[in-house]
């Protein structure tokens, strides 16, 4: 296993969301939408702030797997599935360098 290079992405992930400028988009998105213009114009500001609600969330989520990770990776555990205890592979970590669960796991997540 590549250990290093699941490092530098797990890092560089972990920056490029906290790299995003946190909740200050998301305030920006709530003050332009100051109830001034007709129905449609509320309802679009509305759904905007929604819309950055949500990704703040998923960043937050993927952000807490990140750490969860780089822990697994001091601890040994790294690229170990969570269920069932087998390696997860390496194209799956590639993908999603944070993952605690190997695919066919996921698939049983998902089904």
């Amino acid at each position: 296993m590549d250990e290093p290079n699941y490092k530098d992405a797990l890092l560089k992930k972990r920056v490029e969301i906290l790299g995003t400028g946190g909740i200050k988009p998301l305030q920006a998105a709530r003050e332009n939408n100051t109830g001034q213009g007709d129905m449609a114009d509320q309802a679009s500001g509305n759904n905007e702030v929604h819309i950055q609600l949500k990704l703040k969330q998923t960043d937050a989520k993927i952000l807490q797997a990140i750490e969860e990770a780089l822990e697994r990776l001091q601890r040994g555990t790294y690229g170990v599935c969570r269920d069932c205890g087998e390696p997860i592979a390496a194209a799956r970590l590639n993908a999603i360098p944070w993952t605690r669960v190997c695919i066919v796991c996921k698939e049983k997540q998902n089904s």
